[in-house]
């Protein structure tokens, strides 16, 4: 991440909304927030918890760029304070938006998108201070198992894997709703689970050249399987099945499997920039060897 990570252009998505410091003590380098807050996405740490790591890790505070002898770490307060100023400018999306444009320079992208959902789960528990749940979240069933939380909705390049759309809502709302926002309007083929089947007017009012190739229900009434409908799912999942590397590396390698924030403005800031570094994640191979010499 050290080489891969374009530091700067990121830096400069910030810099117009980072405080300059004027008439007062001067803020801490942008780039070192920047990296620390990435440290914090991907070992899933709480403000002070990124506090502690650094002060325990010589290699964090290496790539950080901390000297003990010379600064302190900065405190998980100032940590909270930059969080907040990335979600108050929605600068997450920002994120996320110039690294898909940085990667899409001199990367040969494909003509289909696959669509798809993950629920990121919230506490369900009114053991806190307001004696309530979290009002933006809410719960959905799925299977025979009730879920409370909230759902991630992306777009994913059927050819290179990348993520190049993402939407945040309640658990409740249908995988079908967000499905336009997730096109970007070119596409030639859609592909995406069962619970896409049927939304080919949805498909082709944002993109209406695509075909629709989401998955078909293959139980007809009375639990019989249509094979011929099950051999063509299986077909396309071996292209849409490329849509749970992203959630593999989200929830299972960085533990943004449940949310840490009240509200879904915070989570979604948090989303958008964690599926910005798996973007990046995603492409190490590559991206290292355009750096190499």
């Amino acid at each position: 991440m050290e080489a891969i990570v374009p530091w700067a252009q990121l830096c400069e998505v910030i810099e117009p909304h980072y405080p300059k410091g004027e008439g007062g003590r001067p803020p801490i380098g942008l780039e070192r927030m920047l990296r620390m807050h990435f440290v914090q996405h991907w070992f899933n740490l709480a403000d002070e918890a990124c506090e502690e790591a650094l002060l325990d890790s010589t290699s964090l505070r290496r790539f950080v760029g901390i000297d003990l002898g010379r600064e302190r770490v900065p405190d998980g307060t100032t940590l909270l304070k930059f969080r907040r100023l990335l979600g108050e400018h929605k600068l997450g999306e920002q994120l996320f938006a110039k690294v898909g444009e940085l990667q899409a320079k001199g990367v040969k992208v494909g003509k289909g998108t696959i669509v798809d959902a993950t629920i990121i789960g919230a506490p369900s528990s009114t053991k806190n201070a307001d004696k309530a749940r979290d009002p933006e979240m809410h719960q959905t069933k799925k299977g025979q198992q009730w879920y409370f939380g909230m759902k991630l909705h992306i777009g994913v390049d059927s050819k290179t894997g990348l993520t190049h759309s993402a939407v945040v809502t309640a658990a409740n709302v249908h995988d079908k709703h967000p499905l336009p926002d997730l096109l970007h309007g070119d596409e030639q083929r859609v592909y995406g689970d069962s619970a896409y089947s049927g939304q080919r007017e949805l498909i082709q009012s944002k993109a209406p050249k695509a075909k629709d190739l989401t998955n078909e229900r293959v139980r007809r009434r009375g639990g019989e399987v249509d094979e011929a409908k099950w051999a063509r799912n299986h077909e396309k999942s071996k292209i849409r099945a490329r849509v749970e590397h992203v959630f593999g590396v989200v929830k299972r390698l960085w533990g943004f499997s449940k949310t840490r924030y009240r509200g879904l403005a915070k989570n979604a800031t948090r989303a958008f920039t964690a599926l910005a570094l798996a973007n990046i994640f995603m492409s190490r191979a590559r991206l290292m060897a355009q750096v190499r010499p």
